[in-house]
């Protein structure tokens, strides 16, 4: 099998593939055997009839397609790997020429864009100092009143803004009761801002098991389309009141049940670190990314529409698990936030292309520094997948051997962030 790859305009190119001799004519022998099981003449036994006769009713270019079908099949990764091709679609292929004694076709595929690398050392990116205030722990521990607070009936009086009523509802527009405009025993907290505006307003002053008409407009861009702009009037029966009771800031160190806090200088140092490392996270996460900005600006690349694709499936399928792994199936979240599989895509689309650039000019300085991996640092990533799966090394290595390539890209992409890290100003 010989083949030869030559680069086209822009981001395709050729690789020519021919087939003869023997190779050829073994491939052939067996696809015929395989067609000929499925002759059938009458008069024979299935495999019993005289090959002459077989041969007659078998389609040679059913016989040249399966043997080419199953001889490039087994063959393309490998082709592609003495070419040095890396693929970023899935390629065509054209028959040049296909006959007894040779094959001859091409695949024209779509590869990754050539770039000429600019600055990715020396940029100056300042890192956000990290501070946290007494004012922001006191408004943490005033939250953390409300999560502990108690629910209790008020026995008498009014309905008041912070109060929960706990009501029955039914809306009606224009004399008619419409589809989802009804509920019981719904616990309202007022001041919320969770119904159409205006309603919460007009409970204030209610009392238990007291009666109203409560009238509100819904917005022109209300999501129901046969509702939006439209006069509706809910009947409303408030069957109880509750309010909060809050604990005393002494009280939360018992209540928030963390180990080590037992009083509320502990729960205050507590939240002083926990609020650091949010922000120190938080400060990385936006120098990482000011630095990685500038790296990608310095490199102009135009991409190709496939390597978009191919990052946006990746981000979607990441979206996916993540919304999985939080209990909710994907169906159900596009219900819940009312945006289809397209949508939520094109909101990615702008992370995809930058993944997609970085990732490009990632591996353009691994060739400019030379960056290597050697089979210790391979062994080393092979023990941090090993534990991440509570799995032992020489039970799980040999199972990894398969993907040692991408493991050895990641940590190649891994020493090229370092390059660009460590030489930030």
């Amino acid at each position: 099998m010989k083949s030869e790859w030559n680069k086209l305009e822009g981001n395709l190119g050729e690789l020519k593939v021919e087939i003869s001799g023997d190779e050829w004519k073994k491939a052939q022998d067996k696809a015929f055997k395989k067609i000929a099981k499925t002759v059938r003449i009458p008069g024979f036994r299935d495999g019993h009839a005289p090959m002459a006769m077989v041969k007659q009713r078998v389609n040679k270019m059913a016989v040249y397609q399966d043997a080419m079908d199953n001889l490039l099949e087994a063959n393309y990764s490998k082709l592609l790997t003495d070419n040095g091709v890396e693929p970023i679609a899935q390629p065509t292929l054209t028959i040049d020429e296909v006959n007894e004694t040779e094959l001859k076709v091409t695949f024209k595929i779509e590869v990754k864009p050539e770039i000429e690398l600019g600055q990715y050392k020396g940029f100056e990116v300042v890192k956000d100092a990290v501070e946290v205030t007494d004012e922001e722990i006191e408004n943490e521990l005033k939250n953390m009143q409300q999560q502990f607070a108690e629910m209790t009936v008020k026995e008498e009086g009014e309905v008041e803004n912070g109060d929960t009523a706990v009501i029955d509802f039914e809306g009606f527009v224009d004399g008619e009761a419409f589809e989802g405009g009804k509920g019981e025993q719904y616990p309202l907290t007022i001041g919320s801002q969770s119904f159409i505006p205006g309603f919460e307003d007009q409970l204030i002053g209610m009392k238990a098991n007291e009666q109203k008409d409560v009238v509100v407009t819904f917005p022109e861009d209300y999501q129901e389309e046969s509702l939006a702009g439209k006069e509706a009037t809910f009947k409303v029966v408030v069957h109880e009141i509750k309010f909060r009771t809050l604990p005393e800031f002494e009280e939360l160190p018992q209540e928030a049940g963390i180990d080590g806090v037992e009083t509320l200088d502990d729960l205050k140092l507590n939240i002083k670190t926990r609020m650091t490392n949010q922000k120190e996270a938080a400060a990385e996460e936006k120098y990482t990314n000011e630095l990685y900005d500038k790296v990608i600006e310095a490199t102009p690349i135009d991409l190709p529409q496939a390597m978009i694709d191919n990052e946006l499936n990746a981000l979607l399928n990441e979206v996916k698990q993540n919304i999985q792994n939080q209990g909710i199936d994907f169906e159900t979240f596009q219900k819940l936030t009312g945006k289809g599989e397209e949508a939520i895509k094109e909101e990615l689309k702008p992370q995809a292309e930058k993944r997609a650039k970085f990732n490009l000019i990632l591996e353009a300085i691994v060739k400019a520094e030379n960056l290597t991996v050697t089979d210790e640092e391979i062994d080393e990533e092979i023990q941090t997948i090993a534990k991440s799966y509570g799995e032992e090394f020489d039970k799980i290595k040999p199972l990894l051997e398969g993907v040692k390539e991408s493991i050895s890209q990641d940590v190649l992409m891994r020493k090229a962030v370092s390059v660009i890290r460590e030489n930030a100003k």
